[in-house]
């Protein structure tokens, strides 16, 4: 390839997973090929996502530290935000690729990094976690498996426990997939299991923030 464009290597790689029924069997390789410098880094950021930067400002005063984990984390740029203010965080990710540039990008990490699969999940993450964040994962996947993956989401959630979840928010048709715009009915899939939305924002740039708690609701 002469393309660096990993954006564009990535609608390849889908396109390809999900044809041959693997609708998530492309980010491990995504994750390789930038990992050897045939397309740039996928993902390649080192600062928190600001929608997580801005919403933990404000919910954190309420809220002692306790254990966080961040779903399908790459290369831990969030993982390593919440560790740093006193969060014992466990980032996963299905790709061991990403797994092992996080590591090596964050040699000293208190963050556990794992290879885990969302649809598999170990038992030791199930219900462990006071906060759970979720951020352009599930919209990365058609449906199914999208709403089998949300139900692994909400898996993680101690009780009390609250998931933030950013993601692109449908506004009308979808082309050339991934990402999955999430519809509000996408987000309700997150509904379950003693779980219910406390806040569900529209935001510029077709985002959606929504904090959901297990409960019972902490104040």
């Amino acid at each position: 390839m002469t393309d660096r464009d990993w954006a564009r290597r990535a609608d390849q790689l889908a396109g390809q997973a999900y044809a041959e029924g693997r609708p998530t069997g492309w980010f491990d390789q995504l994750y390789a090929e930038g990992a050897a410098g045939v397309i740039d880094m996928p993902w390649n950021r080192t600062d928190p996502q600001p929608l997580l930067l801005d919403w933990f400002t404000g919910w954190a005063g309420r809220q002692p530290p306790g254990r966080a984990c961040v779903v399908g984390c790459g290369l831990g740029a969030d993982a390593e935000f919440l560790a740093a203010r006193g969060w014992a965080t466990t980032g996963f990710d299905l790709s061991p690729a990403a797994i092992g540039a996080a590591g090596a990008r964050y040699p000293d990490s208190a963050v556990d990094y794992r290879v885990a699969d969302l649809l598999d999940l170990p038992a030791d993450l199930v219900g462990a976690f006071d906060l759970v964040v979720e951020i352009f994962t599930l919209q990365a996947m058609p449906d199914p498996p999208r709403r089998q993956a949300a139900r692994g989401v909400v898996s993680l959630l101690a009780p009390g426990g609250t998931l933030l979840v950013v993601s692109f928010r449908a506004t009308g048709a979808v082309t050339a997939p991934p990402p999955f715009p999430l519809t509000r009915d996408d987000l309700r899939a997150l509904e379950v299991d003693g779980v219910v939305a406390r806040h569900v924002e529209e935001l510029p740039g077709e985002r959606w923030r929504a904090e959901l708690v297990r409960g019972p609701i902490r104040r």
